[in-house]
């Protein structure tokens, strides 16, 4: 709209100078002598020679000045009218809305300058915020990972310590049931023993024992607590080949003096009891029995 307004002025100066360049050169016309006056002006001056000396002297004084210089006043006066017209016409028309196109393009630049300046600041601030929540990704995302593979680490921890406790629990169950199944088949031949045990001492020393008898030798050969080991304290353990009965627990507990009192079967000490309390171990065993009567053999 702006530009529209500014060739209308722009066409509105160029017709106005036409017109006054044209009254110019009409008002220069019209100024300018005739040659047909020049002429009969000469004639009359050849003809009249006195007159002509006469006027001669006023028409060459007339003839300085400007007219002298070859230039027409009247014409010379237009053109000073049309340039001042044409000057305050370009001045008040064309002048001025030319200062305040370049002073509103220049305001414009400005206001473009400066907003480019704010986008570009905001973009800056655009892009650091941006790599903050990029760099708080990241590090969450680490730290989910950290916290994921530790409790990856702790779960697997945990599977292992499950599976290596129901291994143990199993395992102890089977020691458990292959002990007691040991104890229930040693438990079977200790009759078998005894009574082969009563019949070989009956060979031996020649006579019959009865019941009573055997009883208090077999119990006395495989539940003899050792003088040692009596009266103890703390946690003790009683080893023995056989199974022992509850009444024979019972006994070996109440000549041990414990009140904590564990009962171990192991068929290689052959017969007798074997008592540990912490680091002290009484042998009662057969088998240390027969060792000693080797090394003293030997």
């Amino acid at each position: 709209m702006h530009k529209v307004l500014t060739l209308k002025r722009i066409a509105i100066l160029g017709v106005l100078a036409l017109l006054l360049l044209v009254a110019s050169v009409a008002f220069a016309q019209e100024a300018t002598p005739a040659p047909a006056e020049g002429a009969a002006a000469s004639a009359e001056t050849s003809a009249a020679p006195a007159e002509g000396a006469a006027a001669a002297a006023p028409s060459e004084e007339s003839a300085g000045g400007i007219e002298a210089l070859g230039l027409n006043p009247g014409y010379l006066l237009a053109q000073i009218i049309n340039f001042g017209i044409i000057f305050f016409a370009l001045r008040a028309l064309l002048w001025k809305p030319i200062l305040n196109m370049l002073d509103s393009r220049t305001a414009k630049i400005q206001k473009g300058l400066e907003d480019a300046a704010v986008a570009a600041n905001a973009r800056r601030n655009a892009e650091v915020e941006a790599e903050k929540i990029v760099s708080s990704a990241r590090a969450d995302v680490s730290k989910a990972v950290e916290e994921g593979r530790v409790r990856g680490e702790d779960v697997r921890k945990q599977i292992v310590a499950d599976a290596n406790a129901e291994a143990e629990k199993i395992r102890a169950e089977a020691r458990s049931a292959a002990a007691a199944e040991r104890d229930q088949q040693l438990a079977g031949l200790r009759g078998q023993v005894a009574a082969i045990s009563i019949a070989a001492a009956q060979k031996l020393v020649g006579e019959s024992l009865d019941k009573k008898r055997q009883e208090a030798l077999i119990n006395e050969f495989f539940a003899k607590v050792p003088d040692s080991a009596k009266k103890l304290g703390g946690k003790v353990e009683v080893v023995s080949a056989m199974p022992l009965s509850d009444d024979e627990k019972t006994k070996a507990k109440s000549e041990i003096g414990a009140e904590d009192v564990s009962f171990v079967v192991d068929p290689s000490i052959l017969g007798g009891l074997v008592v540990r309390s912490g680091d002290r171990v009484v042998d009662g065993s057969v088998r240390s029995g027969l060792n000693d009567l080797a090394g003293r053999l030997n």
